[in-house]
């Protein structure tokens, strides 16, 4: 049986009229079940990227370029790999399989010739932060096993940043939104144009820092300004980043590219060894704190995403996207 839009929008109304609350995990589901209306498309723009993809491959393979990635482009040259977060549709807001290949890549990165790593993001965005539809996809035993999950997903991944040996760097070519700014407490540089934003909206959805930023903010920035932006959804500026520590410098966006690109050339010039021992010398003191904070925030996120204040959130921001 074919539904129209208007029988969807009336479920939708239906759905509010409930005298008892059928709970977070069947809300979840429902929900869920609203992005299905486009499965048939997805599938077959799926399909056609991949055929795209494979011809694209069969007819030339870049030089430098990795493995392939579904959510990342990953390449090397000049001494430098670049992973770029390639969801330009969704602003790369970070999907789990986003997760996931971020730390495959950063393996990878970690051991192989290349002097520097380099993050940067596809389009107009830097990164939206967490894609909100990882949310949905619930595990056969429902939202406790979902948020023990994706707290032991998130763990492992900022571990990831917090032992990576060589010289990170974040290019952050526009808006960057909570774990995108978040994790730029464990990059050495970071460059941005004078377009891009930082925001770290966790209060607004029910949440609570991670990426160690509960502990390398406030050292970056000082307590108070660290609490603007962590418990009260301060948006900055670039130049405000940059002057309360966080972006190491911004360069107008016209020439944003150029200059990164020239400099970051010139630091894959250097002594690979001599970089990663300084880097080891700097950070080596912080790493078991770090990791300690980084259990904390993923214990204290994993009781958030099974609160009410959380669920309440993420309803009202898929009725809002109307998915």
């Amino acid at each position: 049986m074919k539904f129209s839009q208007e029988d969807f929008e009336k479920a939708r109304e239906q759905l509010k009229l409930l005298k008892t609350d059928p709970g977070n995990q069947v809300k979840l589901n429902i929900y869920a079940l609203f992005k299905q209306d486009s499965a048939r498309q997805k599938y077959i723009e799926l399909v056609s990227s991949l055929v795209a993809a494979e011809s694209s491959q069969v007819e030339a393979t870049p030089p430098g370029s990795k493995a392939a990635y579904e959510t990342l482009e990953v390449s090397t040259k000049d001494n430098i790999t670049k992973i770029v977060l390639n969801r330009p549709k969704v602003k790369n807001a970070i999907s789990t399989k986003m997760y996931d290949e971020i730390v495959e890549a950063l393996e990878e990165a970690a051991k192989d010739d290349s002097v520097i790593t380099v993050f940067t993001g596809n389009g107009d965005y830097y990164c939206s932060g967490n894609d909100l539809n990882n949310f949905t996809n619930l595990p056969a035993n429902g939202l406790e096993e979902m948020a023990k999950n994706s707290a032991d997903m998130l763990k492992d991944f900022v571990d990831h940043f917090i032992d990576f040996p060589k010289p990170l760097i974040a290019v952050v070519n526009g808006p960057a939104v909570g774990i995108a700014v978040t994790l730029l407490g464990l990059f050495d540089v970071v460059y941005a144009t004078d377009r891009a934003t930082f925001h770290t909206p966790f209060s607004k959805l029910g949440q609570s820092p991670e990426g160690c930023s509960s502990y390398t903010f406030p050292k970056i920035m000082g307590v108070s300004k660290a609490t603007e932006m962590l418990l009260f959804n301060k948006k900055l500026t670039a130049a405000e980043a940059c002057s309360q520590g966080l972006v190491t410098e911004v360069f107008p966006d016209q020439v944003f590219q150029k200059e990164v690109w020239a400099r970051l050339k010139a630091y894959g010039s250097l002594p690979k060894n001599s970089l990663a021992l300084s880097k080891q010398l700097m950070r080596s003191m912080e790493k078991e704190k770090l990791h300690e904070v980084n259990s904390q925030e993923c214990e204290c996120l994993k009781g958030r995403w099974l609160s009410d204040e959380c669920m309440n959130a993420i309803m009202s921001f898929f009725q809002k996207s109307k998915l």
